[in-house]
């Protein structure tokens, strides 16, 4: 008997339909190895997530193949998201036309595919202009290759540059993926309002601020061994834990639980609450997070709430 998914709340990307709690796939092939991945993946699809997003520089391209072997005949059930145009060695790099079309058949046959719901341009190559890039990725659509196209890490004048770029009849970016949280409201400048008014789907990425937002962290107390922050691999993000990164973390949280809600349910609705936001993209190294994550996805801020996180923003710079 097919197995039956869980109906779950969607939002447009062009003519694609994604759940709005999205899997990142970044931890695929580093963090986690085969096994693990798809224990993830599995209890992704059981919670009802249908959005998967990687990229070919995952795991250095091991992500794409952990992805497609485990969702196997599933992968009708769901859209599948990947980027290209990060550096994978000397000559898998950019987006030049030719190498456009080389990335895409590479990522199809990791994937396991014969085409790729949503093909993002991972980072603006400055070497070539944006109009042959979107003539090539024009090409792999026509040919049924990639159903809808979107860009990653693009500013305002960029995506104008990129409007400008579409020939008559060809496709457009349908979807902008930017680091965006409670944390970092860089997208709010302009971006998103651009989305706004050009009907672009808008996809957060870092949506719980490299942990931040996760509840693991909290004003005296050591973080947790493993974590982003609390040494190893992520040595690196212990920056965050400043006083005032810490005061504000501390108010998010008194005002979830003042609503018998968690830390990690108001960084998901509040970017929810943005209608650009097509789908809140996170990664997961265990399915109980996965879980938690689609839950987070059930909480509808109002415009007090949201007038009143506002106001615990602007009290308390990040």
């Amino acid at each position: 008997m097919a197995r039956v998914l869980p109906v779950v709340q969607t939002r447009k990307i062009g003519s694609l339909d994604v759940s709005v709690v999205g899997l990142g796939c970044n931890n695929f092939g580093w963090g986690l190895d085969e096994v693990a991945s798809a224990n993830v993946i599995a209890a992704a699809l059981d919670a009802g997530i249908t959005f998967f997003d990687t990229a070919d520089i995952y795991g250095q391209t091991k992500s794409e193949e952990y992805l497609g072997r485990a969702l196997g005949a599933r992968r009708k059930d769901v859209v599948i998201a990947t980027k290209f145009g990060s550096e994978l060695d000397e000559t898998r790099k950019g987006a030049r036309p030719e190498y456009v079309r080389r990335a895409a058949e590479d990522s199809l046959r990791r994937l396991g595919t014969d085409y790729i719901d949503l093909y993002q341009l991972h980072r603006p190559d400055p070497a070539v202009p944006i109009a042959e890039t979107l003539g090539a990725l024009d090409e792999l659509v026509k040919a049924g290759n990639v159903r809808e196209i979107g860009c990653s890490n693009f500013t305002i004048e960029q995506l104008a540059e990129a409007k400008a770029g579409v020939k008559a009849g060809a496709v457009r970016f349908e979807s902008v993926q930017n680091e965006y949280s409670l944390f970092h409201r860089e997208p709010e400048a302009g971006v998103l309002d651009v989305c706004a008014r050009e009907g672009i789907g808008f996809l957060p990425y870092f949506p719980l601020a490299n942990g931040l937002l996760t509840g693991k962290y909290r004003r005296g107390q050591a973080a947790p061994a493993g974590t982003r922050v609390g040494g190893g691999a992520y040595l690196n993000f212990q920056h965050l834990l400043t006083e005032q990164n810490l005061d504000l973390v501390e108010k998010f949280t008194a005002f979830a639980e003042s609503r018998n809600h968690t830390l990690l349910e108001l960084a998901f609705a509040w970017l929810l609450a943005h209608r650009p936001v097509s789908s809140v993209i996170a990664g997961a190294t265990k399915p109980e997070q996965v879980q938690a994550n689609a839950r987070a996805a059930g909480w509808v801020l109002s415009d007090a709430d949201l007038a009143e996180i506002d106001a615990l923003s602007q009290a308390t710079p990040a």
